[in-house]
């Protein structure tokens, strides 16, 4: 019998008979590389000062254990003497120097691409890999609640550099050689090029190619994602393969190279090169899951002195933990949960609390064979990766096309002791960009699913995937890209969840559009009734996520054979309804939003200088402000009412707004510390009152 049937077999009795293997070491070490002072030793509150502890974890994991089953082929990775499966990730901490003095909890924050976002999302700080001083620490949010702020690799791509956290997981081998499959690249640009990376980002590697795969390997370009597939004769490309550059401090290594596109004439901006070869070298992704659980289980509960946060007694310090992650590391979060990785080896639970933030309806493309997990789905680009499919919503749906039924917590649900308390958030981008409507409807848009009693939804109104600066710029858009800021909000919702756990607290009601509220509607704008402004281009598009088959083995083994993907169906996306000034409805709206002075949406098209005009332009927003005199509105042919016609004065103004604070605050939506800053940086809105 072959090791494979030999697993699987194991497998199913396992899993049948719930007989669970002997519990193994699953964090090995912890090399602390340095210990310092954090924000040169500023006292925050009551926390005190705190101290920064970076490092390798050094992991090893049983490939039989039930905990581990779906890793999508760890069985093919090399073993120590032990049998176990060796990697290590890159982690970071920020914690009071005196944990007593602390909150008793861990947020751990999902990095987005090896980059850190906690800081810049809760504590209005900038953003940066390797916080270190008193500004890198922002207002302190974070830690005067007396959190201890935890990262660590889990993306096996990344190349070191510029301060991002990697991962080093083993590569899938069978008879002692790497294996080999078919893989497809997409890459795209926004201005003329001389070459682009095959994994699309800068900072990302690539598979490389076999020897058939360069012979062999075809690329094609086409302006659209569902355009005919133009050949590009292989003659006329290239491709470059870079070293990976050396780790940094000592960190962990990289274990893929950067492989760059080179095509004669250049690539032009816009359009789409895809490029389907065999490869060589998997890297066995699904680890990533192992490395957040089994960290923050070891940070959580283990006794002995590797643990930096334990008591001189050798009691733990952390009492509970919390998930945050933004975009990719939000579907990195609901993928967590989708494949049970709440529970540790040695059963016991991870998270306590989860705030996936602008994940959209999707998972990603993390637990696959030849995985890619930076991937995402755009209505323009990677629009037919393994990233937004079924399940979406986090009960139970079912799959019109594969007719499936099942939702993102059907595993954990069967265990109810490891289930988490949940927070999704998503910005009104989410809806356009990212299939945010199916996270709460079915698949087919026809009806308004029930939430979970541990899950709360809140859509923020009017605001984009992330703020844009101020003032907002266009870049690659047709419009002002969207300054809404909906981070107070989350500094709120932060501390709801953290009562919810702590002690049952009820957290606020969920708030997002609803079809049997007629606030979520088809996307087009006779259903939308988004007003016509002067010079606007009204989307003619969408991201619809599509059912797809990757070929037989894609669901059931993590391979995929089947490039590109065939498609058997859309799921249907709506859209909030627009009220009269095209600002939705039926959201959380932060107070810029609630008392505008603008139109912001979730949408915003590419412009014509950088490609694929009219396509969305990835994850923004529009921000169209209103004219200041009913003059200047009759004028331009705005049918909005003018700041001067709603308003009358920057008093009245300012009073509506300090008002729509105030009952924020109230429910709950908003902390007095952001209104009052709020209501006192709105003096910077005063020229649009010329004078009144």
């Amino acid at each position: 019998m072959t090791r494979q049937r030999l697993t699987a077999y194991f497998l199913v009795l396992t899993g049948v008979l719930g007989v669970t293997p002997a519990v193994r070491a699953e964090l090995k070490s912890l090399e602390v590389l340095r210990r310092e002072p954090f924000a040169e030793g500023q006292v925050f509150g009551t926390t005190g000062a705190y101290e920064k502890i970076v490092g390798i974890a050094r992991f090893a994991v049983d490939p039989n254990h039930v905990r581990n089953r779906l890793i999508v082929d760890l069985p093919l990775a090399p073993r120590n003497a032990e049998g176990l499966v060796e990697f290590e990730s890159d982690f970071y901490i920020l914690m009071p120097r005196e944990p007593s003095k602390g909150n008793r909890a861990i947020l751990y924050d999902v990095n987005n691409r090896g980059n850190k976002l906690a800081l810049q999302s809760f504590n209005r700080a900038p953003r940066r890999n390797d916080p270190s001083t008193p500004a890198d620490a922002g207002d302190g949010f974070l830690f005067r609640r007396g959190y201890t702020i935890v990262w660590c690799g889990w993306i096996g791509e990344l190349l070191p550099g510029e301060g991002r956290l990697l991962m080093r997981a083993p590569i899938a081998q069978e008879k002692g050689q790497p294996i080999r499959g078919m893989v497809r690249y997409e890459t795209s640009t926004n201005s003329p090029a001389d070459s682009a990376p095959l994994s699309r980002r800068e900072g990302h590697g690539s598979y490389p190619l076999s020897p058939r795969g360069e012979k062999e390997g075809v690329l094609t370009w086409r302006l659209r994602p569902d355009g005919e597939r133009v050949p590009i004769p292989r003659s006329q490309w290239s491709l470059e393969r870079r070293p990976i550059p050396p780790a940094a401090s000592g960190g962990v290594p990289g274990t893929l190279p950067e492989i760059r596109l080179k095509v004669s004439g250049g690539l032009r901006p816009g359009y789409l090169y895809e490029l389907i070869a065999e490869a060589e070298g998997p890297i066995v992704q699904g680890l990533g899951f192992a490395a957040v659980r089994d960290l923050v289980s070891f940070l959580r509960y283990d006794r002995s002195a590797r643990n930096p946060l334990r008591t001189p007694q050798g009691e733990p310090v952390i009492q509970r933990a919390h998930a945050f992650g933004v975009s990719q590391s939000g579907r990195f979060l609901r993928n967590f949960l989708y494949l049970g990785f709440n529970a540790d080896e040695a059963n016991r639970r991870v998270f306590d609390g989860v705030m996936p933030h602008v994940a959209g309806g999707g998972l990603g493309f993390f637990n696959y064979r030849f995985a890619q997990p930076t991937r995402h789905n755009g209505q323009h680009e990677d629009h037919t990766y393994p990233t937004d499919h079924f399940p979406f919503t986090y009960g139970e749906t079912v799959d019109p096309f594969l007719k499936r039924k099942e939702g993102i917590l059907s595993r954990l649900a069967r265990e109810p002791e490891f289930l988490p308390k949940i927070m999704h958030t998503q910005s009104a981008a989410e809806y356009w960009h990212r299939g945010g409507s199916l996270v709460h409807t079915d698949p087919l848009g026809i009806f308004d699913v029930e939430i979970p009693d541990n899950v709360r939804i809140y859509a923020f109104g009017g605001t984009q995937h992330g703020p844009a600066s101020e003032p907002p710029e266009r870049g690659i858009a047709d419009n002002l890209n969207n300054p809404a800021d909906y981070r107070p909000l989350l500094k709120a919702l932060l501390d709801a969840l953290d009562r919810w756990v702590r002690d049952g607290t009820p957290p606020p009601p969920s708030v997002y559009p609803r079809l049997d509220q007629g606030t979520l509607v088809e996307w087009d704008q006779v259903h939308s009734e988004f007003p016509s402004l002067p010079g606007v281009r009204y989307p003619e598009v969408i991201h619809q996520p599509l059912a797809l088959d990757h070929g037989p083995q894609a669901w059931t083994h993590g391979i995929l054979t089947e490039h590109p993907p065939r498609v058997l169906g859309e799921y249907v996306v709506l859209v909030p309804k627009s009220g009269p000034d095209g600002n939705d409805l039926g959201t959380l709206l932060v107070p810029d939003v609630a008392v505008p002075l603008a139109t912001y949406t979730g949408w915003n098209l590419r412009r014509r200088d950088v490609g694929a005009e009219a396509m969305l332009a990835n994850l923004l927003g529009s921000y169209f402000p209103f004219a200041r005199t009913r003059q200047e509105r009759e004028a331009a042919g705005d049918p909005r009412p003018s700041v001067e016609e709603r308003y009358g004065s920057f008093e009245h103004y300012q009073r509506q707004y300090a008002a729509a604070c105030a009952e924020m605050v109230k429910k709950g939506y908003l902390l007095q510390e952001d209104a009052d800053r709020l209501i006192a940086e709105r003096v910077k809105v005063r020229d649009r009152f010329g004078g009144r």
